[in-house]
């Protein structure tokens, strides 16, 4: 009797395991709608700013026609853009996969990368630097600076005194002509001159400056190297001011300007 109940549990207990290895009906999943997409011309390859775009730098890629932007070039309305686009120079660097924006680029009629980079009504003007001049090597293209010109003068008691002034504010750097050199055993970047971008009157203030004393440029911090974020009164309007100088109890006023 004992083992008859046990072989009944035993195969009443096979016939629950195999019953709960059933798996349940699969529910029907609605279909999702095809996304519908649009050919837009991006770039193949990283180009960098002032750099010549070839037919190969850029290819027509599917993108979604809801996030397609209006500033994009669509295949359908230009469908010869890889052609057009072909000689034209970057005015901004572009990444593999971002879209072309024509306003972005600058049709290639000989001219040379950094006139093709010039905001209409700027002018390029470069200035000779050195590591001490130039914040030591670490001002970069694209970086922000104030132009500083330090004068000599003869003083009201007849000897030679120096002052600086910050003559020019907040511009920006196009280019730095990099060398590489060793200085004390290690590798060093040393920009020799620095082209600045600046206005018509400040490209002929800098100018002026340079041979009246000794021009340096002092690198903006990133939070104050916005176009207009950090500017203080126009350097123009302290002219006439002079720089009190102190030696040795006598005091002296210098740098009438």
């Amino acid at each position: 009797m004992v083992l008859g109940i046990a072989a009944a549990a035993g195969l009443g207990a096979a016939m629950l395991a195999g019953g709960s290895g059933d798996a349940p009906p699969a529910t029907p999943t609605a279909e999702s709608p095809a996304v519908k997409t649009v050919d837009v011309l991006v770039a193949a390859n990283d180009i960098g700013m002032g750099g010549s775009v070839r037919a190969e730098d850029v290819r027509w890629q599917a993108w979604p026609q809801d996030a397609a932007n209006a500033a994009f070039v669509l295949k359908s309305a230009a469908p010869n853009a890889i052609q057009d686009t072909s000689g034209s120079i970057a005015r901004s660097p572009f990444v593999a996969g971002e879209p072309i924006r024509p306003d972005k680029l600058i049709k290639g009629d000989g001219s040379g990368y950094m006139a093709a980079i010039l905001p209409a009504g700027m002018r390029a003007i470069s200035i000779e630097i050195s590591a001490e001049s130039g914040a030591g090597g670490f001002i970069l293209p694209n970086d922000r600076v104030d132009v500083i010109v330090t004068r000599k003068v003869t003083g009201s008691s007849g000897r030679d005194e120096s002052y600086s002034e910050t003559i020019i504010q907040n511009v920006r750097v196009l280019a730095i002509d990099q060398t590489v050199e060793d200085k004390d055993g290690q590798r060093v970047v040393v920009g020799k001159t620095a082209t600045l971008e600046l206005t018509l009157a400040q490209a002929e203030q800098v100018s002026l400056s340079r041979q009246q004393g000794a021009v340096a440029l002092a690198l903006r911090a990133l939070v104050d190297s916005g176009p207009t974020a950090g500017l203080e009164a126009d350097p123009a309007q302290k002219r006439g001011s002079s720089l009190t100088v102190v030696r040795f109890g006598v005091t002296s006023n210098g740098g009438g300007r």
